[in-house]
């Protein structure tokens, strides 16, 4: 099976690995020759152009920013015209729902079949194959895809109609935001009174206070090391990606009445961080409005 894969970046290269370890005949392409070349080193076969890369696909995944890029990749570019005529599309970035549907409903007047399929688990789940799908879209395709996202995660989940994936992942970075900003508020807390932070992950890692954030991206250097705290809050989950991916979620609970003020407020840090020059940290860099690293408690 040929597959074309658009997007080379922390997520989608590790992702790609995979389906080239399962023996999937995988070419990569990425605007940045820098990805590209990257891919490369990573024994990813990569083309100088996307109509190369999808030149006969039978199947097309992408994995990029914004919904705009997924657009542009799918539909500007003539990638669908060269594609095996029965291509399956699978869009893995996280859009909104209805940028899916527009581009879903765009693909199947093609003849192709479409589904959204974001993912979570971090670039550590994408380097490690452990990623979770939230998938949108008919189950028979979802079916055909199936051997190719458990070569690339350890769960799998059918949301629903085409955008549910979407609407599944928006709704599941809410609550990562939120996690993230209350575990670098105890967290700072916890240093100032006194309390080691590995004490801090075992005990509420089996109490209330437990969450994914806590166990596995717990902000204060060298309390677990595979955590972008780290090494300096470089590569993982950027503070601007996560800053889109709260505005699509308070995009829709102003559409749906809903009272989302935690969510605007972390939106509101993620901002400064932004306007402080650190965007392209990783979120977790949360804890520096926090401790005071950048301004005081994020006051501007």
């Amino acid at each position: 099976m040929k597959v074309c894969w658009i997007g080379l970046g922390n997520m989608g290269l590790p992702m790609a690995g995979h389906l080239r370890d399962a023996g999937h005949d995988i070419v990569g392409f990425d605007l940045s020759p820098g990805a590209r070349s990257a891919a490369s080193a990573a024994g990813v076969p990569t083309a100088d152009s996307v109509e190369t890369a999808a030149d006969g696909a039978d199947v097309v995944c992408t994995m990029l920013p914004k919904g705009e890029h997924v657009r542009a990749a799918l539909l500007d570019s003539g990638v669908l015209d060269i594609s095996n005529p029965e291509a399956l599309v699978i869009d893995c970035s996280t859009i909104s729902a209805t940028d899916a549907r527009d581009i879903g409903s765009a693909v199947a007047a093609t003849g192709r079949r479409f589904l959204d399929a974001p993912v979570s688990g971090g670039t550590t789940g994408a380097q490690n194959g452990t990623l979770t799908f939230m998938v949108g879209g008919a189950r028979a395709d979802l079916e055909a895809a199936r051997p190719l996202l458990e070569a690339m995660g350890a769960r799998l989940f059918h949301a629903g109609e085409l955008g549910a994936g979407q609407s599944a992942k928006m709704v599941n970075n809410m609550m990562l935001a939120m996690n993230m900003q209350s575990t670098c508020e105890a967290a700072v807390l916890a240093q100032r009174l006194g309390i080691d932070p590995q004490t801090v992950i075992d005990i509420a890692g089996v109490s209330t206070g437990d969450s994914w954030a806590l166990r596995n991206y717990y902000p204060v250097a060298g309390a677990v090391d595979a955590a972008p705290s780290s090494r300096d809050f470089a590569g993982g989950f950027a503070v601007t990606l996560m800053r889109k991916d709260l505005g699509l979620a308070l995009d829709a609970a102003a559409v749906h009445g809903i009272d989302a003020t935690a969510t605007a407020e972390v939106a509101r840090r993620l901002e400064r961080l932004i306007d402080e020059g650190r965007g392209s940290l990783d979120f977790s860099a949360l804890i520096q409005l926090v401790d005071g690293t950048v301004g005081a408690g994020g006051a501007r």
